[in-house]
């Protein structure tokens, strides 16, 4: 009977797999990067032909391993992946992009044909979200976080340009962000105009989750224009495990991004980048 093949990003907080079968068809799967033991069962059970391995925690799960990986750096295989999946939606490669990683930290990488050059980065990402989120919200989890934001007013929690300027008197829109959580400062301290400092209290948990979305998503699209601008690009594409199911944070990097003049591209399956490289990766080395 044939077999499968296996490609595995592990990164700080998920292991991702990408699973493509005899008959072509491709799966993918999340697993806590802390439950090693499961992915190795999963890959056991799975009996592959040949595993692609990359990620942070590659030398760990290789370890759980009993066949041995065909290792690939995980910038090699986000790209790798990322070209996979643009071919897949029919989009022309032919000119440089960036593509954005926004795994529990944010990496940009440069791509020209075969080429792969990283940029840069910024901490701020799922990590990031996650913690905040967690603290600020009072959530359970990830997928109820997410909710939440898509529920939330940021205007509640963050200081906007409207409520400092009038219309008109400054060249930037009303609902642009003067100052991340500085509606929630006012409140907090009693400084709103009309505010009693004894009635002052903290923002409904989905306005705190939707503002630390905008937050993250805002500064990480700036940091991306940046960068593009000095790569000479104007196309980006972003990734990763924070994307999926999280339609604030996409939101406004779509915005933002496009507001200061790039090309965004939103890859739906884009948290599994770096596995399907991985497994394109392994899927050539057992055909050699």
């Amino acid at each position: 009977m044939a077999q499968p093949v296996v490609g595995i990003d592990v990164g700080a907080t998920l292991a991702k797999l990408a699973v493509r079968e005899p008959s072509g068809a491709l799966r993918y799967a999340f697993v806590p990067a802390r439950a090693l033991d499961e992915v190795s069962r999963r890959v056991r059970e799975l009996s592959p032909r040949g595993v692609g391995l990359t990620g942070c925690g590659a030398n760990t799960l290789e370890q759980y391993l009993e066949k041995t990986p065909h290792r690939l750096v995980e910038f090699e295989a986000w790209a790798l992946g990322a070209r996979e999946l643009l071919r897949g939606l029919q989009i022309d490669q032919s000119a440089p992009y960036l593509l954005v990683s926004l795994g529990t930290g944010t990496s940009v990488l440069r791509i020209e044909g075969e080429s792969v050059t990283r940029l840069g980065g910024t901490a701020l990402g799922g990590g990031t979200v996650l913690g905040l989120g967690v603290a600020l919200a009072g959530c359970a989890s990830y997928e109820e976080l997410c909710e939440l934001a898509r529920r939330g007013q940021r205007g509640n929690v963050d200081l906007l340009i409207g409520d400092i300027y009038g219309p008109g008197e400054i060249a930037l829109p009303g609902d642009a962000t003067a100052a991340a959580f500085g509606n929630l400062a006012r409140r907090l301290t009693g400084e709103r105009l009309g505010d009693d400092p004894a009635a002052a209290s903290a923002a409904e948990p989905a306005d705190l989750a939707a503002a630390v979305m905008s937050l993250v998503g805002e500064n990480v699209a700036l940091l991306v224009g940046g960068l593009a601008s000095h790569a000479g690009v104007r196309r980006v594409v972003f990734g990763g495990a924070t994307l999926p199911g999280n339609e604030t944070l996409r939101a406004v990097l779509t915005q933002v991004s496009s507001a200061i003049g790039l090309e965004p591209i939103l890859l739906d399956e884009g948290g599994y980048a770096g596995a399907l490289g991985a497994l394109g990766y392994a899927l050539a080395a057992v055909a050699e």
